[in-house]
């Protein structure tokens, strides 16, 4: 199974699911030049967002670690430790702040025949 993110060219494949570690993220380089974070929860559960941190404007949003406040998934920068909820992207610390998100879905992969 592949890992895949819907960005403004398209569906984008990122990874095989098998290579990312649950509980982590990984970034992933969109075709515009600009950063997404991709999280795969303990769970199962895949999470794309714009990887550069609003605050600092370093992109290190993949090296976050993951937590849930509220029964809802977050990433904590690990800069200034600001949480940013993987559905919506909103800062749960400052409401004036959010982060871009991404579809995320998982696809089969066909194997190819000799």
């Amino acid at each position: 199974m592949t890992v895949e993110l819907l960005a403004s060219e398209g569906w984008l494949t990122v990874c095989e699911l098998s290579e990312l570690t649950p509980g982590r993220g990984v970034a992933v380089l969109l075709p515009d030049g600009s950063q997404a974070a991709v999280f795969i929860t303990r769970s199962g559960s895949a999470y794309a967002i714009d990887n550069r941190d609003p605050f600092t404007g370093a992109a290190v949003l993949s090296r976050g670690l993951i937590g849930c406040a509220d029964g809802r998934p977050f990433v904590a920068s690990p800069l200034l430790k600001q949480r940013f909820d993987l559905v919506s992207g909103r800062c749960l610390d400052d409401g004036a702040a959010a982060v871009r998100t991404y579809p995320v879905r998982t696809a089969v992969t066909s194997a190819a025949v000799a």
